[in-house]
């Protein structure tokens, strides 16, 4: 076998991160776009010494579970790995992923997880379900500025204005952009030299409120003729917040610390609303939050409702305990528990964030929760510390509950420590990587905890990623 040879494939697997597995002569292959069940005529594009990389040529005989793309640009495109699999198929592949990963990494037996695994929570309607999109601006062959989202594996730019998971605000918006910047010869950024001005459009849009914000990342301090971009831009029903970023450094890192409003509101508003969880129906009690550019705000806010109100299912408050919430951003669980809570300490390393998470306790009218800032593996080790000596409240020294949403990396290893230190009867872990998950609960079970369920729900359909929310409790001594 050599590069470019074409074989015949029957992808019997997929890896984590949606590539169909299939053997020829012993040899493991990885092909993009490809569904189990499916045969196919693909190229070798890379040899290992035991795998290779193929791409698909051919579809020689289609899965039962292969559908066709929503969007045009799905194979081309970055942000989609799984359109090619029916949604049914999706949720069965991200459920496998977490009891995969927790077998492999945190050392759990088919037994145990079948005991503690429930379904993953799946979507009405797997499109259209994203409030939050960050488009790169450039430019394309032929000199036009465009703007859309990164190919796979690359930083070129695919022209899309009408991205089938966002909202169809955005391609109002975009083309709006897009032609403030032709008429006033506004140049985008690029990459290889540092130079340019335009280089991303962040839109946010509140599912419930229904405003929208609009942030340009640029690369400099000042946008020529941003009365006419606002003017242009506020037309657009809903708009409410316009505003600048600064970003001038070299970086992949999309926002800068400065943002400047030019027109609006410096926020936008939107509301999250309690659901029943035998059936995830609304109760229609709500939780309302003010948001940044730079607020951290789970991107479907439909599935965030299920999941947050599968953590307070899980915390099983009956109003008398004391809570922290580790990595609480501008406060979105921390809010939905403190109704049900006697008290609930937030942490968060954003400072913007942390400046959210105290205005949404007082526009909610919250006065039990108390958000601190700083790194949950500094802030918990400190005010253990002082509580210890006697300098902190008792009731932080020992929480009924921890409930933790910590970033892909997962939990700092003295963060571990620390929660196993203040004995909470309870801890609630949600993690956007079932991987680093797995590794944490390994560390959880050694220290005396046992996990008693454990869901996935699925906030980012059409793509591998899935939420996972687990419940922990401590063992009787």
């Amino acid at each position: 076998m050599q590069k470019n040879d074409m074989i015949e494939l029957t992808i019997t697997d997929l890896s984590v991160e949606g590539s169909g597995i299939g053997k020829f002569q012993g040899m493991t292959f990885f092909v993009k776009d490809t569904v189990i069940g499916d045969v196919i005529f693909a190229k070798i594009m890379k040899l290992k010494k035991n795998y290779g990389y193929a791409r698909l040529m051919e579809i020689k005989e289609a899965s039962p579970n292969r559908v066709e793309p929503h969007c045009v640009y799905a194979r081309a495109c970055g942000g989609c790995q799984l359109q090619q699999m029916s949604y049914e198929s999706q949720l069965a592949f991200k459920e496998k992923k977490i009891r995969d990963n927790l077998i492999r990494l945190g050392g759990f037996s088919k037994e145990e997880l079948y005991e503690v695994m429930e379904p993953v929570v799946g979507m009405e309607h797997p499109f259209g379900y994203r409030n939050k999109a960050q488009f790169p601006v450039g430019y394309d062959r032929d000199g036009n500025v465009v703007t859309g989202f990164y190919a796979g594996r690359t930083h070129n730019i695919i022209p899309n204005t009408d991205c089938a998971l966002g909202v169809p605000v955005n391609r109002m918006v975009l083309e709006t952009v897009l032609s403030y910047m032709r008429a006033q010869r506004v140049s985008a950024y690029q990459e290889a030299t540092g130079k340019g001005l335009v280089r991303h459009v962040l839109i946010r849009c509140g599912f419930d409120s229904k405003e929208i914000m609009v942030c340009l990342v640029i690369n400099g301090r000042e946008l020529p003729g941003e009365g006419k971009l606002a003017e242009m831009l506020k037309k657009i029903p809903g708009m409410t917040s316009i505003s600048l970023n600064v970003n001038t450094q070299k970086t992949n890192v999309i926002l800068g610390r400065e943002t400047r409003t030019i027109w609006g509101r410096d926020t936008i508003k939107d509301a999250l609303y309690l659901r029943n969880v035998s059936d995830f129906s609304r109760t229609g009690k709500k939780t309302v939050y003010q948001i940044s550019p730079q607020s951290f705000y789970q991107v479907n806010p439909l599935q965030t409702e299920k999941l947050y109100s599968l953590v307070l299912d899980y915390a099983a408050l009956t109003g008398k305990e004391t809570v922290w919430d580790l990595y609480c951003g501008i406060g979105t669980i921390s809010l939905f528990l403190a109704a049900n809570a006697r008290k609930v300490y937030g942490v968060e390393i954003v400072p913007k964030a942390v400046e959210d998470a105290r205005k949404n306790a007082r526009l909610n009218g919250i006065g039990n929760a108390e958000f601190f800032l700083g790194k949950a593996e500094e802030v918990l080790p400190e005010f253990y510390g002082r509580a210890k000596a006697g300098g902190a409240k008792e009731d932080m020294l020992h929480p009924d509950v921890i409930v933790v949403d910590p970033p892909r990396k997962g939990c700092d290893e003295k963060c571990l420590d620390t929660m196993l230190k203040m004995r909470p009867g309870r801890i609630v872990y949600v993690s956007c990587d079932s991987a680093t998950l797995a590794r944490d609960l390994r560390v959880l079970k050694g220290g005396g905890y046992e996990v008693r369920k454990v869901r996935g729900v699925d906030q980012f359909g059409e793509t591998v990623h899935v939420e996972t929310v687990c419940l922990l409790s401590r063992k009787a001594q």
